[in-house]
């Protein structure tokens, strides 16, 4: 059995944009054209609530958003509250588990060491939390993992904390976790942009999923196998 993965960062994009991204991208896993796609990305100030959270976690009113830019979406993947914005690393990886594995634990574990492993290349040694998912330093968590799955095909995913601002959690119960806080690279002073962690990033993912090709994409038409597809190019530059 052959595995074939890719990987693309496609900088700065709106959180609805991301969910596009993902749907073209399960259809290549669909239909075969890939195993697994690994998409890395960054989205502007948005708060994303899960199917096992609810409002209650979230801090302030629709006006405070309004007022500050900050989107709210209800999402369809695992999980409660979080939040993104420009400096965060999220990896969406749309893989076909009945490639690997068709056991949800396994996956979150894998996804959790691929960042592991990245952290560890820093210099940063991170590890799991009992009864808690993500990946932490000390008792903070700097990754925070919130997935689905349908038919053995992965959506959402994992999200590293680089070089974000973290205040914009303050207005959250992340996770819905009161106990513990969260961190960055930035705050455990490791001063790299979100930009030069993406190999790193890319690297730790396809460490921990097996596979017979790897190709590594700048622009998205290259997944479909041509260059036609060049004109629809979304990837922006990484927002600092």
């Amino acid at each position: 059995m052959t595995r074939k993965i890719c990987s693309i960062y496609l900088g700065c994009q709106p959180y609805n944009v991301g969910l596009e991204y993902q749907r073209q991208a399960k259809n290549l896993v669909l239909q075969g054209i890939w195993d697994a796609v690994f998409l890395i990305i960054e989205h502007p100030p948005v708060i994303t609530i899960g199917m096992h959270g609810g409002d209650t976690h979230l801090l302030v009113t629709d006006d405070w958003l309004k007022i500050h830019h900050v989107d709210l979406f209800h999402t369809n993947r695992g999980g409660d509250i979080t939040c993104h914005n420009p400096g965060q690393l999220i990896c969406y990886p749309i893989i076909n588990l009945k490639k690997w594995n068709t056991d949800v634990h396994w996956y979150v574990q894998q996804i959790e060491e691929s960042i592991i492993r990245t952290l560890k290349r820093l210099g940063i040694t991170a590890g799991r939390k009992a009864l808690y998912s993500g990946v932490w330093v000390g008792n903070k968590k700097i990754a925070a993992v919130g997935i689905g799955v349908k038919h053995w095909i992965t959506y959402h995913g994992i999200a590293l904390n680089v070089c974000n601002d973290l205040e914009l959690f303050s207005h959250i119960i992340p996770c819905g976790i009161t106990d513990f806080g969260v961190t960055n690279l930035r705050e455990l002073h490791c001063h790299m942009s979100a930009e030069t962690v993406v190999p790193l990033m890319q690297d730790g993912f396809i460490s921990v999923f097996p596979h017979d090709t790897y190709s590594n994409f700048t622009y998205w038409g290259d997944l479909y196998g041509t260059k036609n597809f060049r004109k629809t190019e979304m990837a922006g530059t990484a927002c600092l």
